[in-house]
């Protein structure tokens, strides 16, 4: 036997307001549309599993998505600009920086991605703006540092990597705190903004 389910009410509508039709069934997304939605979602686990993984210290494990080609371009503000090439040198580099901290955590605060970066699928460009939270073993003072990444991404055997990527301070607390000018950033290259 059949159940009866009542027709649906009509939703009331405020003073004024006009009533939006109802647009009907949604349409079913075009394979394109979901293989950029499972490849933004890949890249935003991307930078999460970084985000994890420093925050965690498991330097050996960045070898598992930086190219080891993987230029990184480290400004500070207030010393000279430098590069670092693939997840060796990367995790020897923040090791070193972080092992004052007793407390250390890299949160992602804000991200954009591209997907098709230069008219290629298997490229993509994304900005992560994050902050680290951390406190000092020597002295047990708590420090904020704000920054910005602007990253190439490159898929491999259907795997996202950093193929590139660029830090830069926005500001810090502490000691050595300030608020550093905004670099002009530009839009994430080419493709289209997801």
């Amino acid at each position: 036997m059949a159940s009866w389910i009542p027709p649906p009410r009509p939703r009331p509508v405020a003073a004024g307001a006009t009533e939006v039709a109802d647009p009907g069934p949604a349409r079913a997304p075009s394979p394109r549309e979901l293989r950029d939605t499972v490849d933004h979602l890949a890249v935003d686990r991307l930078l999460a599993r970084y985000a994890d993984t420093v925050t965690r210290r498991a330097w050996d494990e960045l070898a598992g998505f930086f190219r080891p080609d993987c230029v990184v371009r480290i400004d500070t503000v207030t010393r000279a600009p430098f590069e670092l090439t693939g997840p060796a040198e990367v995790g020897e580099f923040i090791g070193g920086a972080v092992e004052r901290f007793d407390f250390f955590e890299f949160v992602v605060l804000n991200s954009m991605v591209t997907l098709h970066a230069d008219g290629d699928t298997d490229r993509a460009t994304a900005r992560m703006f994050m902050c680290e939270q951390r406190r000092s073993a020597d002295d047990a003072a708590w420090s904020t540092a704000y920054g910005v990444y602007v990253d190439r991404l490159r898929r491999v055997d259907d795997q996202w990597w950093f193929a590139a990527r660029s830090y830069r301070s926005l500001g810090r607390t502490g000691a050595d705190g300030g608020v550093f000018p905004f670099p002009d950033l530009g839009p994430t290259a080419g493709g289209t903004g997801s």
